[in-house]
């Protein structure tokens, strides 16, 4: 990996986590998308897109509420591609080596949620000077120029250096211990899907499971076709059910 890959990196850290428009919580910092990304980067986009999709079923039940970091899937997602392909893992061993970095990458997401209230006093000072032109330094200048730092730097430097150890760690390894990574790895992914089952087997949603589990198995169509059946069901069932609800109300109001 050279210095610049390595940088670039640490950018599509920065634009995951740095609350940017059209970039963020719902594409780049999705380890699918930056995992892509990545490899797009390192020049193996195929195996960027294979690791970040199998780091991403971990985090299928990620949720980010009040301001809390369970894990930084961001973090895991590109460090986890960059080593899968300068180190040569597999999807499963990556994975394994991905999880602990996310739980590490809340490390900066806190650092940065602290220090960044400074800059709420410097906006307030802004406004008592009566310099309201100024008050865009304190949120938005100030606030991204702090977390690039935060970002790019240990982002690229982990990609940059951390390569060579995870190789070797992972020959280190070789063995009944690499079969243990291997298939915690393995497991992972289950871990994220039964999250995801908790908020999705609940009530009348049972019955579109079951369905789907039933057209995906005996079918035969491929994901595409799938996915555009699924969507077209929840349309249909969104409509059906806010127009029973507005005739509800419409006879409670009569």
């Amino acid at each position: 990996m050279s210095i610049f890959q390595a940088f670039l990196c640490g950018v599509v850290y920065f634009l995951a986590i740095g609350n940017l428009p059209f970039v963020g919580l719902w594409s780049l910092q999705r380890p699918l998308v930056c995992g892509l990304v990545t490899g797009i980067i390192l020049g193996d986009p195929l195996t960027g897109a294979m690791t970040g999709a199998s780091i991403n079923l971990v985090y299928l039940g990620f949720i980010s509420a009040g301001g809390s970091m369970p894990a930084d899937m961001a973090l895991a997602g590109i460090l986890g591609t960059a080593f899968a392909i300068t180190g040569g893992l597999d999807a499963e061993t990556a994975l394994s080596v991905a999880v602990p970095i996310g739980l590490l990458g809340t490390i900066v997401w806190y650092g940065r949620m602290t220090f960044g209230s400074v800059f709420v006093h410097v906006a307030d000072n802004y406004i008592e000077k009566g310099e309201y032109h100024k008050i865009w330094r304190a949120n938005v200048l100030f606030p991204q120029l702090m977390t690039a730092l935060m970002t790019i730097i240990p982002c690229g430097l982990a990609a940059y250096f951390g390569a060579s150890y995870i190789s070797g760690f992972i020959e280190a390894l070789s063995g009944t211990a690499l079969t243990i990574f291997t298939v915690i790895g393995g497991m992972m992914p289950a871990l994220g899907v039964a999250i995801t089952l908790q908020y999705i087997f609940k009530g009348e949603a049972r019955v579109f499971l079951f369905l789907g589990f039933i057209l995906a198995t005996y079918s035969g169509l491929d994901l595409l076709p799938l996915g555009v059946i699924a969507g077209l069901s929840a349309l249909i069932y969104v409509q059906a059910t806010s127009h029973k609800s507005d005739s509800e109300e419409e006879e409670i109001y009569e």
